[in-house]
């Protein structure tokens, strides 16, 4: 079984910045990759920003220059730094994590942690 917990959600103000943090537990953990996704009310859960074991990362067109990802692999930790934060921001905001298990990656993902950008 795997178990994600993460933190740092809140409310900022337009222009603030946040930092979240995922932690990734299990037994023979082997993980591809790492992200945040988020899901704003009425809307789709869209990709926020994803990492690989190999660090290579992606990111939403809408966060590109303000959001960056990181990891811990010892740790089996991912960070998500969100800064210049806009309303637009809002949103449930959840961790993914990408385990590797005989070949097949199979998705988990964390409760969600909400982050309110507002003045």
């Amino acid at each position: 079984q795997v178990q994600l917990v993460e933190s740092g959600g809140g409310s900022v103000q337009p222009g603030g910045s946040l930092r979240l943090s995922c932690a990734a537990s299990g037994s023979s953990l082997i993980i591809f990759a790492m992200g945040w996704y988020r899901q704003a009310p009425g809307k789709q859960r869209e990709l926020v920003a994803r990492i690989t074991s190999g660090d290579t990362t992606n990111y939403a067109n809408s966060v590109k220059g303000r959001f960056t990802i990181s990891r811990d692999n010892a740790k089996n930790m991912v960070y998500l730094q969100m800064d210049s934060l806009k309303p637009e921001d809002t949103a449930v905001y959840y961790c993914n994590v990408e385990i590797d298990r005989t070949s097949i990656l199979y998705d988990y993902w964390g409760q969600g942690t909400q982050v309110t950008v507002s003045s």
